[in-house]
């Protein structure tokens, strides 16, 4: 098998486990927390940005990860469990039902913490592994 081949089929795998997880994370989210707010979209893109933060910083210190893997976890599982679409139709939804602090509560949450998540997990694993 081609090298193009195993990193396709390794994003193709990997998204459509994260996407079924990512859903399976909102629906939770909605029966928990109501469905007023999206926490559940929240909640994955902090989750994936933590991870991936993460995960580049563990291929980078320690783990020597091939393409495949590395597209098969970021490109394909993070990239199907993180929804930057989810997040910008949610805060149309907001906006749209006249919600117009918890929508700019939801952007700025949504940048700031996944930043964060994101610094986050590379100064764990740096601290972990370094």
């Amino acid at each position: 098998m081609s090298q193009n081949l195993a990193i396709a089929l390794a994003v193709f795998a990997g998204g459509g486990v994260g996407s079924v997880l990512r859903h399976y994370s909102v629906v939770a989210a909605k029966g928990l927390l109501g469905d007023g707010f999206p926490y559940g979209t929240l909640f994955v893109n902090i989750a994936g940005c933590f991870v991936i933060g993460a995960l580049v910083e563990c291929f980078a210190l320690r783990f020597n990860a091939t393409p495949t893997v590395q597209a098969l976890l970021v490109t394909g599982f993070l990239g199907g469990f993180t929804t930057f679409s989810a997040f910008s139709i949610d805060f149309f939804k907001l906006v749209q039902e006249g919600a117009l602090m918890p929508a700019a509560t939801y952007a700025a949450a949504t940048f700031i913490v996944c930043l964060l998540a994101v610094f986050g997990g590379v100064y764990l694993m740096r601290g972990v592994l370094g």
